[in-house]
């Protein structure tokens, strides 16, 4: 599999995982990066990987986020994602598992609740890699975040996952 394959399948893995959420989230692409991998000694192999991730622009209120935190764990176990760590901080709380395929997926909440998804693919042949063909779901006046010092802040309202009351489980 060669980098623009691995990009396309962690395409898939996020599109999955954003599917996997009732009711759904708004978001926009994250910055796709890519990062040379080298052997012991440091030096280049030829493979590299990539990381993909979508920024969530629906406001998730602090008494929700335990709930979709818990609803990506889910579905991740669910379709056979081994989870490696959770950090159950109350702040800046995360998960991150592996896929059969060796990709890391993850989920952070950052400052004001803004939560990124992203996958990294394992060492994959060198190729050049193409930005993400799947439109984000918000309008089309917010761009895709292109990296820089801050994230994006969610700004859209969502009468369940912006509620201020907790999420009956």
């Amino acid at each position: 599999m060669n980098m623009q394959q691995g990009a396309e399948k962690a395409d898939v893995i996020l599109q999955k995982t954003l599917a996997g959420i009732t009711p759904g989230l708004r978001w926009v692409h994250d910055s796709s990066e890519d990062i040379s991998c080298s052997d012991w000694k440091n030096a280049g192999t030829g493979t590299s990987s990539v990381i993909r991730g979508v920024m969530v622009m629906t406001i998730v209120s602090p008494e929700r986020r335990g709930a979709l935190l818990g609803v990506v764990e889910r579905n991740w176990k669910a379709s056979g994602y081994k989870i490696t760590r959770v950090n159950a901080s109350k702040e800046l709380p995360s998960i991150t598992a592996f896929t059969p395929e060796n990709f890391q997926v993850h989920v952070a909440v950052g400052g004001e609740g803004q939560f990124r998804f992203s996958v990294t693919t394992p060492c994959l042949t060198d190729s050049p890699v193409q930005r993400p063909t799947t439109p984000s779901n918000v309008d089309t006046n917010t761009p895709a975040y292109e990296g820089g010092k801050f994230f994006p802040r969610p700004y859209l309202h969502d009468d369940f996952w912006s509620a201020k009351t907790p999420a009956r489980t």
